[in-house]
């Protein structure tokens, strides 16, 4: 079915069905190519005009018409106003025993614990989506516990965003539980749950889970309160595991102690080549446990954020020198820091090397009076690793869909290296 008689038939659903014309559903449709598959772009947030969000009755009578068809292979609807009855109007899209629809993205809405039901129920049994991607959402605990619950019939979806949803420890801890088992998934998100214990017994289903699991590639564990303790039990897991390649710890409590228990896992682990460690607090002992394993032989890291971690000169000249013995590293972020100039020379004389692009940093030099100064560069570790790849075409707000095998996997079907910003 071509976009035009999607259109033709969204405009008649609305007819019918006495529901205003959405002009954003009207305009992507009427640009869209007709040829090949496709996803749909319908993002809610544009921040060079005024758009109409979609609410339920746009989702509802969109549905209608994507029923039975099979070139809309993805939906972007992103930063929209769609809630529990828009969810589950694309749940019951998802059922159906043909659908080709192999992304959904529900990113920033207003879906909360019946909507997110409605979904993980009609994935017991889907085998078409890939991804599925709700954070921002805040499903609560009995949203996250279905979700997980979900997983032990699942064996398609390869992706699974539940950031800031308002997880419990109950809904993260049967997520750990479940993946376990859980075969297919590669991705996952679960940053930022409500967590109000100081406890981490979640940690060690993880932990657990990383023995067992050996499909993960990727993992956020971004402001969970991840303390020294919680990193030993994790580094029990990750050094066995021999699939994860991106592990997200961001926004923790990770000090010293726990970045020594990260640099020996770097030194076993064979496959972790990014690390975001951003916004904890490793100081340089940290830093320089760290740098020990860069250089220690057969470490495979590949990117390393350090940002905002309380780090001075000694830990900060450590990274630099361990570049300079390690070529496996290419791409290291630092500002945040204490950057004097023996720290600011270091890293000036690694770009002017060519051992660190300006493009693979977040610092960039410049001289004043003869003294050397470092500023921040707008780079950052790249969000995601795996998942749906996606190519946009911001003049026509729709996607088109490629696929590439993922190193680690050979049944792996998509890989992601960057991600747009939020909002």
């Amino acid at each position: 079915m071509a976009s035009a008689t999607i259109l033709k038939c969204y405009k008649a659903v609305c007819a019918k069905d006495g529901i205003e014309i959405n002009p954003l559903i009207v305009e992507v449709l009427e640009k869209t190519a007709e040829t090949g598959n496709f996803t749909l772009r319908l993002k809610g947030n544009n921040r060079l005009k005024c758009i109409q969000r979609l609410v339920n009755n746009d989702v509802c009578a969109l549905s209608k018409c994507l029923e039975n068809n099979e070139r809309v292979t993805g939906l972007d609807l992103r930063y929209n106003n769609i809630g529990d009855a828009g969810a589950e109007r694309l749940a019951h899209l998802l059922q159906e025993e043909n659908s080709a629809l192999r992304s959904l993205d529900l990113t920033f809405n207003n879906i909360e614990s019946s909507g997110a039901e409605a979904l993980a129920n009609s994935l017991q049994f889907n085998s078409s989506l890939l991804s599925l991607r709700l954070s921002g959402n805040k499903i609560g605990n009995s949203g996250g516990v279905r979700l997980a619950n979900m997983l032990q019939l699942n064996n398609t979806l390869q992706e699974l965003q539940l950031a800031d949803c308002d997880l419990s420890i109950e809904s993260v801890t049967a997520l750990g539980i479940m993946l376990k088992h859980n075969k297919a998934l590669r991705s996952v998100d679960v940053s930022r749950p409500l967590l109000f214990s100081q406890r981490a017994e979640w940690t060690v289903h993880f932990s657990e889970m990383l023995v067992a699991n050996s499909s993960l590639v990727e993992l956020h564990l971004g402001k969970m309160g991840i303390t020294d303790s919680a990193m030993e039990r994790l580094a029990d897991g990750l050094r066995v595991n021999r699939s994860l390649c991106y592990l997200d710890l961001r926004c923790n409590r990770v000090s010293r102690d726990g970045a020594q228990y990260l640099a020996e896992v770097l030194k076993e682990n064979t496959a972790l080549e990014v690390v975001d460690l951003s916004s904890n607090r490793i100081q340089d002992e940290g830093a320089v446990y760290l740098s020990e394993a860069i250089v220690w032989p057969g470490c495979v890291l590949r990117e390393l954020s350090v940002r905002s971690n309380s780090i001075k000169t000694e830990g900060l000249l450590s990274l630099a020198e361990a570049m300079r013995f390690n070529t496996t590293l290419t791409h290291l972020y630092v500002w945040g820091n204490q950057l004097e100039e023996s720290v600011c020379q270091a890293f000036s004389d690694l770009a002017s090397s060519g051992r660190l692009p300006m493009d693979q940093t977040d610092v960039s030099s410049y001289q004043v009076d003869g003294h050397v100064f470092l500023a921040e560069v707008f780079h950052d570790l790249r969000k995601r690793f795996y998942g749906t790849k996606i190519c946009f075409d911001t003049d026509l707000n729709v996607t088109t869909e490629t696929s590439s095998h993922a190193a680690t996997s050979a049944d792996a079907t998509f890989q992601l290296h960057t991600e747009e910003p939020l909002p």
